[in-house]
């Protein structure tokens, strides 16, 4: 595992979020997890591309759209080019069009319903989906199953959205639950095995991040040295501030304003992400459902956790060490960021304590 974290360039740094009142009837979900403060710039102009006339005068220029079933922002700080911008969101198009669950002309959508081309008993898959799937089933050995790709049996039961949730029957789930074992993707260059009949994959952990990182690299190839991409609280910053300082990134606080803040930051090319049980739920017969669901029970899972926010080189493992370490709980959660070398993460248990990992405070710069 530890040759992997050197070649995946894995893990540097990590910060959460905090929690006022656990109030469900008055909270809304919130698509971005992370409130960024541009605290070195000014004239954040959202959802629109500065006109060529204006350019010179403007920071940044900067595009939102709604993708990825939630609302995301690429800002582009030293270059005044509105192709590249744009070509920012034909690349998270590119990958949504790849990846979705939902989406019947997606490759996983052909994936799961077994009408991809096969060699014998292999389905053909492209590049981009063989690479996101060694993500996934790496982050399934390092959670030993409780991150778990082939989730798709159960959480295509599962309806979050509060306009119109579903709760699944206890016997759809334990019919579904059989299916469920990333050990049981046998995954080689360009193909993917099933071992059961009925299996799928969900890349819904892991994806935004993936598809950041993606982002970043076009920027990178498109001469882009300080931008800043949020995927729907996936927050992923390309090199500095023009002026050469890191950027500060607010940490909103869970079930609070949009503008209150637990934390300020300061990132240069790092990603922030976090899981938490504010992203998705609902609400039924006085329970609590949220999306992060545990595929030993296929229920969300039940720990005393509302949050866990990681800082990383890549948003790829922020992503897949933030479910994981979700899923792991507390204790477990912490030993592993623990056990790796310049990796900080803070959890949010449900007293509303922050719990950071070792050597936190002293690594992350402009805690608040």
């Amino acid at each position: 595992m530890g040759n992997r974290y050197h070649k995946k360039t894995l893990l540097n740094k990590v910060i959460k979020s905090g929690t006022k009142r656990f109030n469900y009837k008055f909270i809304a979900i919130s698509t971005l997890i992370i409130s960024i403060l541009l605290t070195g710039c000014s004239n954040f102009h959202s959802n629109k591309i500065n006109k060529e006339e204006d350019a010179e005068k403007e920071p940044f220029i900067s595009k939102s759209s709604f993708l990825l079933d939630t609302i995301i922002t690429v800002q582009i700080y030293d270059k005044q080019d509105p192709k590249i911008l744009e070509g920012s969101f034909d690349i998270i198009k590119k990958y949504e069009a790849i990846f979705s669950r939902t989406d019947e002309n997606s490759e996983v959508y052909q994936l799961n319903q077994g009408t991809l081309p096969k060699n014998g008993e292999a389905f053909r898959i492209s590049d981009e989906l063989y690479d996101i799937l060694t993500y996934g089933l790496y982050y399934g050995d390092l959670s030993n199953g409780m991150f778990d790709v082939s989730i798709a049996p159960i959480s295509s039961l599962w309806n979050f959205k509060q306009t119109d949730p579903v709760r699944p029957t206890d016997e759809a789930i334990q019919k579904a639950l059989p299916l469920i074992n990333y050990k049981d993707i046998k995954l080689e260059k360009n193909q993917v095995t099933f071992a059961k009949e009925g299996m799928g994959i969900e890349l819904g952990a892991i994806a935004k991040g993936y598809i950041a990182d993606r982002v970043k690299d076009y920027l990178l190839e498109n001469g882009v040295k300080s931008a800043m991409i949020n995927l729907g609280g996936n927050v992923l910053c390309v090199g500095n501030k023009p002026d050469g300082t890191p950027f500060n990134v607010g940490i909103q606080m869970p079930y609070a304003d949009r503008n209150e803040t637990i934390a300020v930051i300061q990132i240069s090319d790092l990603s922030v992400v976090s899981s938490g049980i504010y992203e998705r739920f609902f609400e039924m017969d006085g329970k609590n459902y949220h999306h992060i669901l545990d595929p030993r029970t296929g229920y969300p899972v039940e720990n005393n956790l509302i949050s866990v926010t990681i800082i990383s080189p890549l948003s790829v493992d922020g992503d897949g060490l933030s479910t994981t370490t979700f899923t792991l709980g507390l204790e477990k959660g912490m030993e592993l960021i623990d056990s790796i070398p310049d990796t900080y993460a803070v959890f949010i248990t449900d007293d509303y304590q922050l719990h950071y990992s070792k050597g936190f405070k002293d690594a992350i710069k402009g805690i608040e």
